[in-house]
């Protein structure tokens, strides 16, 4: 499980770096400057909990398997943004004032689109980690 927590953590981050990247092209910044916050490590890590419900919505509609994704990720969003602001002061995606969509700051309905591709996403990587840590176990050492 912990290998599979630092997979996600650091391959959440890369596309998050990805994706603010190509945030800044499209504000005209061709400098493509991406970012992100070490705490989204442990969030995207945290996915490793989530496989468990990709197995059990497997076999559904994949715009049903899209909408359970997005109601999660925008949980997983508001709670960990609240918790952070809690504990350090801010919550590091503070989204107030960047969209009429958001709420509290923490999340930003205009991103559902987003979550829901990202989930889909999620269930491919799911079962390509999945297959890779099968193939490493079978692997004559």
């Amino acid at each position: 499980m912990i290998i599979k927590f630092v997979m996600y953590g650091l391959i959440g981050l890369l596309i998050e770096v990805f994706f603010t990247g190509i945030g800044s092209l499209i504000s005209n910044d061709f400098t493509l400057i991406g970012h992100t916050y070490i705490w989204m490590f442990f969030i995207y890590g945290s996915a490793v909990f989530l496989e468990r419900i990709h197995d059990i919505i497997r076999d559904k509609n994949f715009i049903i398997r899209g909408g359970v994704w997005s109601v999660i990720i925008f949980s997983i969003e508001f709670v960990t943004g609240f918790l952070l602001h809690k504990i350090i002061g801010v919550c590091p995606w503070d989204y107030s004032g960047n969209s009429p969509y958001t709420i509290l700051g923490y999340i930003r309905l205009d991103y559902l689109p987003f979550w829901f591709v990202l989930g889909l996403l999620f269930e491919q990587l799911h079962d390509y980690i999945d297959n890779f840590m099968i193939t490493l176990k079978e692997t004559p050492k």
